[in-house]
């Protein structure tokens, strides 16, 4: 897709800046600039790309990701995938200038309260989508930690595409299982029906104590990105989302 040439004030004020008004005075007082030189023409346009990140500073930082931006943040047990619930929430990870973006940042899916691991966020609708679709379904890879040793068959049950989780009349697709040690294993699966690898291993007699999201597609949450932390994500990242893992 072509970059598209947009207006500096509502550029600026869509990225969270502030409203117009406050972008015109951060204009006048010489705190905007392009190619180094002080930029005072809010009405210019600019080509949104992403030369222009590099060319255009505010207050001497240089500019926030444009639209299109795609975060992989490593979420920490206790904070809640969502914008209004009570407690701790994913958002408020964000720096604070991100949360009045417009379109705003959504999470790509959930991780439940008590599930860390690797969450997508992004304020591309169309990407979004895609990701969630079943069409695309990539595969997600969780390490769950047990209270009570495996018993051996899990695996076996868990690829037979024959499970049925309590309260549902269609069984899950195929999921690959592999035994870490006697109290922890890995799950690779395909959808996404609600807390799935917590019901699936109650199913088999078990309960999840912990369990964190390592990778979806071949995109994996990398061993540095601390608990609360996020990166952005290049295209050739974010391709990987799409790739199947072959178990």
């Amino acid at each position: 897709m072509s970059a598209r040439s947009a207006r500096l004030d509502r550029l600026l004020a869509n990225l969270g800046y502030g409203s117009r008004r406050e972008i015109q005075i951060l204009a006048r007082t010489g705190r905007i600039r392009l190619d180094g030189e002080v930029l005072r023409d809010v009405e210019k346009r600019v080509v949104a790309d992403a030369d222009l990140a590099a060319r255009l500073t505010v207050d001497g930082e240089t500019l926030d990701p444009l639209p299109g931006l795609v975060l992989m943040m490593n979420k920490p047990v206790g904070v809640t995938c969502s914008h209004k619930e009570a407690g701790p929430l994913v958002h408020r990870l964000l720096p604070e200038r991100w949360r009045r973006r417009d379109p705003a940042i959504s999470t790509v899916g959930r991780l439940d309260k008590d599930t860390s691991g690797l969450l997508l966020l992004t304020d591309d609708g169309a990407l979004l989508h895609r990701i969630i679709s079943p069409r695309s379904s990539p595969p997600k890879t969780y390490r769950a930690t047990l209270d009570r040793p495996l018993r051996g068959d899990e695996a076996a049950v868990f690829a037979s595409g024959t499970l049925m989780l309590e309260g549902e009349d269609k069984p899950l697709l195929p999921a690959h299982m592999e035994i870490l040690d006697e109290g922890a294993a890995l799950l690779t699966l395909s959808e996404g029906r609600y807390h799935q690898a917590r019901r699936m291993f109650a199913a088999v007699g078990n309960h999840v104590t912990a369990l964190h999201r390592l990778s979806i597609g071949d995109l994996t949450l990398p061993d540095d990105l601390a608990p609360g932390a996020f990166a952005v994500l290049d295209a050739e990242a974010i391709a990987q989302i799409f790739c199947r893992k072959n178990n």
